[in-house]
């Protein structure tokens, strides 16, 4: 349905009140890094716990990033039984070929000889990436399962479900953590790794749970013209997707290498995922605004500059926010009192977040231009954004580290931004042509 019809006209309250509920969510789930970082720092031997996990963390991200856009993939193609079984189908195999690649992973030589082979990690800090990894191994697979009902539930105009299961997600991480954190001894990166595992598959379970009844309706209008969708056709939609995704979340690794051979490497480990978790919490207004976008511009792009503008105000205020924390003693507050670096890391902490700080306002110009591209149709160009921003980070903190010798954590938070002002700067011509070719 094309909202705008259903309004004589857009107005920047209409746009608030659709977009608070989703930007909830996205907020809701941001707060799972710096409240993981935070209790691993407050547990023993956190400079090596903190790399661990956010090493693991990089690494599952990597295997799990082609089942990402199974929501997308759900919302756009159940639209019968037997489209839902062929989906299903489809999403079983892609998660059960990701967890065997977790198992894969695993195993030691493999594991070890990438962490210390190639990474370069000290052999403390890959031992405790090693074990996060293992714990990690349902993540994928919980991801996809929890992803492809999510995209029933959204068709079917239940946001608010969506939303109950992120919060059922972060209540079962809280529980998890704080036990394992109150009465064991485990090392801090299994405290964070084993509360992401226990809230991803809680909140897989609660999703199937809450899409039962929708199952059953379809199932009940089999005798109905059924939408003969194949494994084939799924391959051809999902695969853009899926490429566009693993190139955004694959980009991690290589950052990882790079910083493992840069100045410091132990400590740009420790404060990065800090850093960019706490960045995300901003960047995820950004990305929330891409479904409002979608779902409000019209076939006939009428709703755009009313979009435009409130994006522009939604831009100042993530990047301008987050620019009067990192420019002031709020960044030390945060860093050192809310998530309880040492002094050391805190003072190595504030130049990566001075330079991220700019990170959400291109969050949301690159969430607008995709959806605008996707309501015209246009999605191979987001593919090729995301490469050549993929691409531009591999090349900055390459020539940051092997030719400036910066600190890793700062040629990779100079390559983020660098590499994203780049994708931004290539769908800038593609969305200016889409809205011409609208209006025409």
């Amino acid at each position: 349905m094309d909202l705008l019809n259903t309004k004589r006209e857009l107005t920047q309250k209409t746009i608030l009140a659709f977009w608070i509920p989703l930007a909830a969510t996205w907020l809701m789930m941001s707060i799972e890094g710096p409240y993981l970082s935070a209790l691993i720092a407050r547990l023993a031997e956190p400079k090596f716990n903190l790399a661990a996990y956010g090493i693991a963390f990089s690494l599952a991200l990597i295997i799990e990033a082609p089942v990402i856009m199974m929501m997308s993939a759900s919302t756009a193609l159940v639209k019968d039984y037997q489209s839902f079984k062929q989906l299903r189908k489809f999403n079983y195999i892609l998660s059960v070929s990701l967890t065997a690649a977790m198992i894969v992973l695993v195993i030691p030589p493999i594991f070890y000889f990438i962490t210390e082979g190639l990474i370069g990690l000290p052999k403390e800090v890959s031992y405790l990436t090693h074990l996060a990894v293992m714990i990690l191994i349902p993540w994928p697979g919980a991801i996809g399962y929890r992803r492809f009902y999510q995209g029933i539930l959204i068709r079917n105009n239940l946001t608010r479900l969506v939303a109950y299961g992120t919060i059922i997600r972060l209540i079962s991480m809280t529980i998890t953590a704080f036990i394992l954190y109150k009465f064991t001894d485990v090392p801090g990166v299994v405290v964070g790794a084993s509360a992401l595992s226990a809230a991803v598959i809680c909140e897989a379970i609660a999703s199937k749970i809450m899409v039962r009844k929708f199952l059953i309706k379809l199932k009940s209008q089999l005798n109905e013209e059924q939408n003969e969708l194949t494994i084939k056709e799924i391959i051809k939609f999902y695969y853009p997707l899926a490429l566009t995704s693993l190139l955004t979340l694959g980009i991690q690794p290589f950052v990882t290498f790079f910083i493992g051979q840069s100045r410091m490497p132990l400590e740009s480990f420790a404060v990065m995922p800090v850093v960019t978790s706490f960045v995300f919490i901003f960047r995820g207004l950004g990305l929330s605004f891409q479904e409002v976008v979608v779902a409000l511009i019209g076939d006939n792009m009428a709703g755009f500059d009313q979009l435009k503008r409130f994006a522009i105000k939604l831009a100042m205020f993530v990047a301008g926010t987050l620019m009067l924390i990192a420019f002031t003693p709020l960044a030390e507050i945060w860093f050192r009192d809310v998530s309880g670096l040492s002094e050391s890391l805190t003072e190595f902490a504030k130049l990566p977040l001075m330079i991220m700080s700019f990170f959400p306002a291109f969050t949301v110009l690159i969430s607008f231009q995709r959806a605008v591209l996707v309501k015209a149709n246009e999605t191979k160009q987001i593919t090729y954004g995301t490469a050549i921003e993929f691409v531009g980070i591999i090349v900055v903190v390459a020539i940051c580290i092997k030719f400036f010798s910066l600190v890793g954590a700062v040629a990779a938070t100079i390559a983020f931004v660098i590499g994203r002002m780049a994708a931004c700067g290539f769908l800038l011509p593609p969305t200016i042509s889409s809205l011409k070719k609208t209006n025409q």
